[in-house]
């Protein structure tokens, strides 16, 4: 019987990588739904390709566009996430959520009751809202597989694993482009600088929040979340190979580590083909990296975002979607040149540290109408300032 997939967000990077796996057996799948935010023409490709029967776009205008330019009249063409419940009339076998940034968040809980697995790259829907996806899971019995390279690595070697038996989760990041950068040159970093990834091929956004680590701090809430382990026992640690994602260490003196190429193909095949031994082609095993793989304590005078892990609150917080938001408007700005890289850092501790929002750190989310109030909030407040 042909597996029933739906992917959310298939025209972006993860998406397309997923499509690209399957299409080699494709006849081994039913692509019950495709989606994207707004481009439509590659979605209607890749619903022609794949033999989808619905897909849906978010922007009103390229959906209107959408319907226009479709020639299947077999395809159904939908406007919005409600339309679920006209699309699915059983659970399906498998859905990728990759949307990206906090608009993920409620076509993710809202496919939940829909599917049995749900893999996940949104992180900030994990951040963000977890303990709103945690629930539904549990509701609705769907297993969860996170898909960003770290948490799958950690997924793959914590499974059947007590949360009591882990002494600390190793999580590495490569540096980005400064690693090696002096600080007193941090100040005539360009934006052309710190979109040179030195390893990963990714969006000009997390490019970036690869360039100050504030990825990393994310990484680090994401891992609380899911694995549901204290900050306290996990530490980043710079590796500019990106070659080894975590390291476990467990309180019986064994230590595991798991390593891949910095290839997102590879946890995303995993997450569709977990424990099944299929065949991915990949590199050998690289001994000279495996001997060398310099691994270092984050350097906090340079990456001093870094420290925002020490004051967050243990549990889940409508605090993280504060911190989400600002940090989008900042990043924005810089992409824009309106503001500087170290003006960057230094204002996303200011404004997060004000008072009125500090106060979020007391408030777990209720529902995603509150996480989606809050973020238009702090958006609003960040321009009434005039940031």
């Amino acid at each position: 019987m042909k597996k029933k997939i739906a992917i959310l967000g298939s025209t972006g990077s993860i998406g397309k990588n997923l499509i690209k796996i399957l299409f080699k057996k494709k006849n081994n799948y039913n692509f019950i739904l495709l989606s994207s935010h707004k481009n439509y023409k590659l979605l209607l490709k890749q619903a022609k390709i794949l033999n989808v029967k619905n897909i849906i776009i978010i922007n009103k205008e390229k959906y209107e566009l959408c319907l226009k330019e479709n020639k299947n009249k077999k395809l159904n063409i939908y406007n919005s996430f409600e339309d679920f419940k006209k699309i699915f009339k059983s659970k399906i076998d498998y859905s990728m959520g990759a949307i990206t940034g906090i608009e993920g968040l409620y076509p993710t809980i809202n496919i939940i009751k829909y599917t049995k697995n749900l893999a996940l790259a949104n992180k900030e829907s994990i951040i963000c809202g977890w303990n709103l996806i945690e629930k539904n899971l549990i509701k609705n019995k769907t297993k969860f597989i996170p898909v960003d390279s770290e948490h799958f690595s950690i997924f793959s070697l914590i499974e059947n694993t007590e949360t009591n038996d882990i002494e600390k989760i190793y999580i590495t990041a490569s540096g980005g482009p400064f690693l090696n950068l002096p600080k007193s040159k941090f100040k005539k970093i360009k934006l052309s600088d710190a979109l040179k990834h030195p390893n990963w091929r990714m969006g000009k956004k997390i490019t970036i929040d690869s360039a100050t680590l504030m990825n990393k701090v994310f990484e680090v809430i994401e891992a609380k979340n899911i694995f549901d382990i204290d900050y306290d026992k996990i530490t980043i640690l710079t590796h500019p190979k990106s070659y080894v994602h975590t390291i476990i260490k467990f309180k019986n003196g064994l230590s595991k580590i798991l390593t891949h190429e910095p290839d997102m193909k590879i946890p995303i095949y995993n997450s569709i083909y977990y424990k099944k031994n299929k065949d991915l082609k990949t590199k050998s095993l690289d001994l000279k990296k495996l001997n060398n793989l310099d691994l270092q304590e984050v350097q906090k005078n340079k990456f001093p975002l870094i420290r925002l892990l020490d004051k967050l609150p243990r549990y889940s917080s409508l605090f993280e979607t504060v911190l989400i938001t600002v940090n989008d408007y900042l990043v924005n700005k810089f992409l824009h040149k309106q503001i500087d890289f170290q003006k960057l850092t230094k204002l996303i501790f200011k404004i997060s540290n004000l008072k009125e929002f500090q106060k979020f750190k007391k408030i777990q989310p209720k529902n995603i109408k509150e996480i989606y109030n809050l973020r238009d909030y702090v958006h609003f407040k960040l321009e009434t300032l005039g940031i």
